[in-house]
């Protein structure tokens, strides 16, 4: 199969843990263990999150003296992905000898007109408590929200509606290359009106993203990998129940959290929608049993078993 695999933040940085170079490259090696065994027997695409990484570097270059302003996001997006796809080149490659690896700084086109530029809503950076999360605001002119019981900075979120290099990720996939691209969301970019590109200040959504791509190249299956085993009803509460087979039509049907698990439902659905296959969302280290259909929650066109 051609598979896209799409590493949540929680991956390279777990919630409380400091953003060290060490930690991020010890927690690579763990996802990279998991995942590349499905290299052996299918094509495989990688694509992750940059929320924690683009967030310290946004505060890094707001606190730097020696800079007139801050760099822009789609600056801070390409650095990220710079970073994190050289962790997981290096990783894959010591993990699959002989076999090719491509990590690639990939751009997403968005609408310069996009809504979503006047509501900013895509969580980046660090947790706060509020009144830390107002402090920085006040200061920085951030935007901030709720994440959970703490607060993070928000910034515009556009959709996605092209991948740059669609056509050079699918020619490295016919050479039997792992491809590590489109983190975190891919760089936004917009199209001037003389056709040339230019960056944005925005996030795209990586798991939208990470969905538009597997569209686009055809892929047969879209897995969605976080901290969660499956998609849960009422998570959180004394009465969750996992959801382990559902359709796009079911999930639809219930309300879900914006800025976590909200994006992943709708990717995946999105995807089995636009290309009658399955996805899936669940665990990093369910990897293989999420494609064996015996965990996580799959996402089908038709009605399950019951």
């Amino acid at each position: 199969m051609r598979i896209v695999a799409a590493l949540g933040g929680n991956a390279l940085l777990r919630r409380g843990e400091k953003p060290d170079a060490a930690t991020q490259e010890a927690n690579v090696d763990r996802a990279v263990h998991a995942l590349a065994p499905l290299a052996h027997d299918h094509e495989l695409v990688l694509t992750h999150g940059n929320g924690p990484q683009v967030g310290v570097l946004a505060m890094q270059s707001a606190s730097d003296p020696h800079l007139t302003t801050p760099y822009p996001f789609d600056v801070l997006g390409a650095q990220t992905q710079g970073m994190i796809g050289y962790w997981l080149l290096q990783a894959l490659e010591n993990a699959l000898p002989g076999r090719e690896v491509a990590a690639l700084v990939t751009q997403t086109r968005v609408a310069a007109d996009d809504p979503a530029f006047l509501k900013p809503t895509k969580f980046v950076g660090a947790v706060y408590s509020e009144a830390e999360a107002r402090i920085l605001a006040g200061a920085r002119g951030w935007s901030i929200a709720p994440d959970g019981e703490q607060w993070r900075r928000v910034v515009p979120s556009p959709a996605p509606e092209r991948i740059v290099e669609t056509g050079l990720i699918a020619r490295l996939l016919e050479a039997n290359t792992v491809v590590v691209c489109a983190g975190g969301g891919g760089v936004p970019v917009v199209e001037t009106p003389g056709g040339e590109l230019q960056g944005i200040e925005a996030v795209v959504d990586k798991d939208a993203t990470a969905a538009l791509l597997a569209v686009a190249i055809d892929a047969d299956f879209l897995l969605l990998l976080t901290d969660v085993a499956a998609v849960e009803v009422d998570y959180g509460l004394p009465q969750a129940r996992p959801i382990r087979c559902a359709t796009p039509g079911d999930l639809r049907a219930l309300p879900f959290p914006a800025g976590s698990m909200g994006p992943k439902v709708e990717a995946a659905c999105h995807f089995v929608e636009v290309t009658g296959r399955s996805a899936a969302i669940g665990a990093l280290g369910d990897t293989k049993a999420i494609l064996a259909g015996e965990a996580g929650t799959i996402v089908t066109p038709g009605e399950p078993p019951r």
